[in-house]
């Protein structure tokens, strides 16, 4: 146990700096965009006076490391700073879009494990048999089709010619909740490729571990199949499967910016991308950290669970 506290005390400092350097790299990043806010908060026809006075107001003119050293003690008080569009404080921003994202990502995790899982586990079970060859051809056909187009095709199905969806989240605002056939095909498209990755991750791994010696002395000691798939195999192929569905969250949480769009969704990738279009840069800033930090957080989550379900990672410890 003291390894392992050990191991996760040296994870969490690295994970630390890695949040130091996500806040430290959004700034660099966003001091580097093309163009100028002020310029672009001006109008179509800025006035130099107007743009200095705009410069001034919104602290632009100041030396980058000082707005940078704001912005950082801003945001450990949970301070993103404000809209230069709207003057409406980032946080707002996000508070109002996560919501709907969150509802996406929870909605499409507790599909996502019973389902990857359970088809990984059926296609190790019959192992180069006729169920195990169409599981991955299915899943190896859909992984290889792009969201936006699995999406177009399922909105012109379902949608259009069948008529038993909605199209999109128009009208609906925020309340998706209170209207769940508007839900559907947007899971459907978000669970399409991380079912296909997690379910040949967990195949690969009960393949490997059913063949291992400590499964095979488990059966010469007269233990139920059952029990050997469920209780000693699958803990084992979980550390892979693991990572990756804190990859997969982390992308649900902070990547569905084109299945937002797709199906006019107000979550946090239609905020990122109506800031990036109107080049509201503490809005993006804001967004950036906050994505930064769940995948930081997330991978520390991850690389703690395959820790513990490693039995090598157990023995180093």
């Amino acid at each position: 146990m003291n390894g392992l506290g050990s191991w996760a005390a040296r994870r969490l400092m690295l994970g630390g700096a890695q949040t130091v350097a996500v806040v430290v790299l959004v700034f660099a990043l966003t001091e580097a965009l093309p163009g100028d806010a002020a310029v672009a908060l001006a109008g179509d026809q800025p006035d130099p006076a107007r743009i200095a006075a705009i410069r001034e107001a919104l602290d632009l003119d100041r030396p980058a490391y000082e707005r940078l050293a704001d912005w950082a003690t801003g945001l450990l008080h949970a301070d993103f700073g404000t809209s230069l569009t709207s003057g409406r404080p980032v946080s707002s921003y996000i508070s109002d879009a996560f919501g709907p994202t969150l509802l996406l990502a929870g909605l499409t995790v507790a599909l996502l494990v019973p389902v990857g899982v359970g088809l990984g586990v059926l296609a190790a079970r019959y192992e180069g048999r006729f169920v195990d060859r169409l599981v991955s051809s299915v899943t190896l056909g859909v992984y290889a089709v792009p969201e936006f187009a699995f999406g177009v095709l399922l909105v012109t199905v379902f949608a259009l010619r069948l008529d038993w969806l909605p199209p999109t989240a128009v009208g609906y605002g925020t309340d998706l909740l209170g209207h769940p056939a508007a839900l559907v095909l947007p899971v459907l498209v978000l669970l399409s490729r991380p079912v296909c990755s997690l379910s040949r991750l967990v195949r690969a791994g009960m393949v490997d571990a059913l063949a291992s010696p400590y499964v095979a002395q488990a059966r010469r000691y007269g233990i139920p199949g059952a029990r050997v798939r469920y209780a000693h195999a699958l803990p084992n192929a979980m550390a892979p499967a693991a990572q990756q569905l804190a990859r997969t969250v982390d992308w649900l949480l902070c990547g569905v910016i084109v299945v937002e769009a797709l199906f006019v969704i107000p979550g946090l990738g239609t905020v990122l991308m109506n800031a990036v279009a109107e080049r509201d840069v503490p809005v993006v800033q804001g967004l950036a950290v906050v994505f930064g930090v769940i995948t930081v957080v997330l991978n520390l989550g991850a690389d703690l669970v395959a820790h513990r379900f490693s039995p090598r990672a157990e023995v180093a410890a």
